[in-house]
């Protein structure tokens, strides 16, 4: 089966291929699904309905294949070695790195760095970045829609520092207050960190507009794109982000890789996260110089594999369009809400003026848990939980929800099998 839209396999050009979707056939879902090997087995005997995307996304076959192909023809470690598997691994994982600079738009392959994840990302700019600029009586500025991967790194550094972390509010349909976002941008503060997109509530930030407000109060900020590099035009220039990360398994991407963009005259100013192998350019006994970026960053032999998975991802996704992409999941998540809300007692958390592809809801007094058990004798597959996303949960009063998040390859058929087994649900438990 030939990747749709004609994926490259390299690391071609991105604007090239996004020109070229932009004049493509109309968005061919069915086509696309089956690039995906995992979307044609059964669950319990019923055809797998996956919509826990915001969680992680299915792999297409060229994601697959690249990562085999590494291992089964080019495994080698990189930037040490004058043979020939060693320098092709090397252009290998610095073409990926090419790429993901493409596909956001950055101004140099130094600025992107490759992390664990979007949490990595988030950890490492807190230890960096943070702790040389953060001190006694200084001030974090988050919102109330964050991931506790955006609280949590923060929290500890305040703890140590004896910084404040402030939070700005949220209102009852999950959009952030942005007057009050505004008004606790202070002298104190010395960083924002926001999301882009709420894994738990689906609200897009208007991030361009909350980078200028910071700007204009010299406070650097830090975005937290992992829910939104799959479904959205990124753009670094356009944006204006001095920190942007993501997660390469959101993205159709393998795990444990991801990526953290910093503009290079921030990265060249913080220390190092760690410290090894790669990060170095001299080492002795009385001292170590490091590395110019972004291998300063990259201590240790990294994910060759999955840096090389990732920019094959990235690759799939350009060829297909983001656009078309983000209007196909559009069209699906109203759809989706329009379908859902028909259910008595089934109420729709997060009602924000944008929203990505997340649904999230409460179905009387029925637990999440419950729901997302009875979906799976179905093959259907959601988040049932708090989605790492504690403070919203207390903000509408809830434990839990569950979740159903949509991706490039679901379908209007497979909501329609989401209604029926919430309706089984309703069933069970009258």
């Amino acid at each position: 089966m030939m990747p749709a839209a004609g994926v490259p396999r390299t690391g071609a050009p991105l604007a090239a291929h996004a020109e070229a979707a932009a004049g493509a056939a109309p968005y061919d879902v069915i086509r696309v699904r089956s690039d995906f090997p995992i979307l044609q087995q059964k669950v319990h005997g019923k055809p797998l309905v996956y919509l826990d995307n915001a969680a992680t996304s299915q792999k297409p076959r060229v994601v697959i294949e690249a990562i085999s192909r590494y291992y089964e023809t080019g495994n080698a470690n990189i930037h040490r070695g004058v043979h020939y598997l060693s320098e092709h691994a090397t252009e290998e994982h610095e073409a990926a790195r090419k790429t993901v600079q493409q596909f956001l738009n950055a101004r140099s392959p130094s600025e992107i760095i490759f992390v664990r994840g979007a949490t990595e990302a988030i950890n490492l700019v807190a230890q960096t970045y943070g702790r040389s600029r953060i001190g006694w009586g200084d001030e974090v500025l988050i919102t109330g829609i964050e991931h506790h991967s955006n609280i949590v790194p923060w929290q500890m550094l305040c703890a140590e520092k004896g910084a404040a972390l402030r939070v700005a509010p949220i209102d009852d349909n999950g959009d952030v207050l942005l007057d009050d976002f505004a008004a606790l941008l202070g002298p104190r503060t010395k960083i924002a960190a926001l999301t882009h997109v709420s894994n738990a509530l689906g609200t897009v930030n208007p991030v361009r507009k909350m980078i200028e407000m910071a700007h204009q109060r010299n406070v650097p900020v830090l975005v937290d794109g992992a829910q939104a590099v799959p479904h959205l035009r990124v753009d670094m220039q356009n944006l204006g982000a001095d920190f942007y990360v993501f997660s390469g398994h959101k993205v159709y991407g393998p795990t444990g890789i991801g990526v953290l963009y910093g503009k290079a005259e921030l990265l060249d100013a913080m220390p190092p996260y760690q410290g090894g192998g790669d990060m170095i350019l001299s080492v002795t006994f009385e001292k170590s110089t490091y590395n110019k970026i972004p291998y300063k960053f990259e201590a240790g032999t990294p994910d060759i594999a999955g840096a090389i998975g990732l920019g094959a991802a990235l690759r799939y996704l350009s060829a297909l369009g983001i656009e078309r992409v983000a209007e196909h999941e559009h069209q699906l998540l109203e759809y989706a809400t329009q379908s859902v809300s028909a259910i008595p007692e089934l109420r729709v958390v997060g009602k924000a003026r944008e929203k990505a592809g997340v649904l999230s809801f409460v179905l009387g007094s029925v637990h999440p848990h419950d729901i997302g058990t009875i979906l799976d004798q179905d093959g259907i597959a959601i988040r049932t939980g708090h989605h790492c996303s504690q403070p919203v949960m207390r903000r509408f009063n809830i434990a839990a929800t569950a979740r159903a998040s949509f991706a490039l390859y679901n379908t209007r058929e497979e909501i329609d099998a989401l209604v029926r087994g919430i309706e089984r649900v309703r069933r069970v438990f009258s």
